[in-house]
């Protein structure tokens, strides 16, 4: 299986009040666990089942993902600026595989 890879576009600079609007991305297969491999057997499956994000160790966006999510999956939210920090992105999957990215923000 391809090496998952988290992508995060988060603005680096915002006013104090500012909303913005976060969007990540991660490259994964996805496996439901439904198809057979040219073996005959399932596939086990293998998705990302939990997405959350933190703005300043503070829980600001979250998700639980079943099987029928596609791969890649993809979120969009809004966070509202209020001081310089860290905004925080894990992505787990059903084998235990964390992802992480983190991006700086700084406000002004």
């Amino acid at each position: 299986m391809a090496k998952s890879k988290p992508r995060v576009k988060a603005p680096r600079k915002a006013s104090a009040g500012d909303v913005m609007e976060i969007k990540t991305l991660i490259s994964h297969p996805m496996e439901t666990g439904l198809r057979k491999g040219k073996d005959g057997n399932k596939i086990p499956r293998r998705i990302i089942n939990k997405f959350e994000a933190s703005y300043n160790g503070r829980p600001v966006f979250s998700a639980a993902l079943e099987p029928s999510i596609s791969a890649n999956p993809y979120f969009s939210f809004h966070v509202k600026a209020d001081v310089s920090g860290t905004l925080e992105f894990k992505w787990t999957d059903d084998n235990g595989d964390v992802y992480t990215a983190k991006k700086k923000l700084k406000v002004a």
